[in-house]
């Protein structure tokens, strides 16, 4: 069972936005020497108790990034030219980058597994994105991902309480 609850977690990220905002402008301006080291453990710990094929919100509700890297593999893959792998799944959004035509993803399965697991796109391999190197640089991300991952709820307030600022 997931904790917190696809259906309580959009309310739960409202509620504590404006403290996590705060939270990550105070990170920004002085973040800890041990930051990347703490975040490292906390999504560990976190992902040692979390069955992302038990939700999929990331997969259902968001679309990753394409990079030219992860187009040539995942064409390679599907036996496709990259152009005609472009026509048949990627749009370009605002900013300029290829992302999928429509969510949920299109390579995701009834059972919430992702067809194309072993060659999946750079941004999904990443995804919550709590242990990235220099995560204070992240900040906006974090608060985005935060109302769309449990673990990364979690592992927010984990950070929260381990290292008050």
């Amino acid at each position: 069972m997931l904790k917190p609850a696809l259906q309580e977690l959009e309310k739960l990220a409202k509620d504590t936005y404006p403290d996590n905002k705060k939270y990550f402008e105070k990170l920004k301006k002085k973040a800890p020497k041990n930051l990347d080291y703490v975040m490292q453990e906390l999504h560990d710990a976190e992902f040692r108790k979390t069955d992302c094929l038990s939700c999929a919100n990331c997969c259902k509700t968001t679309g990753p990034l394409f990079t030219s890297a992860d187009i040539e593999r995942i064409s390679k893959h599907l036996r496709q030219k990259p152009q005609q792998f472009i026509q048949q799944y990627l749009r370009i959004d605002e900013d300029n980058d290829y992302v999928l035509q429509s969510v949920p993803c299109t390579f995701l399965d009834a059972e919430n597994y992702c067809m194309i697991y072993d060659v999946r796109p750079k941004a999904c391999r990443e995804f919550p994105h709590t242990d990235r190197k220099k995560f204070q640089q992240i900040s906006e991300l974090t608060l985005k991902n935060v109302a769309i991952c449990p673990a990364a709820f979690n592992i927010v307030e984990a950070m929260k309480k381990r290292m008050p600022l």
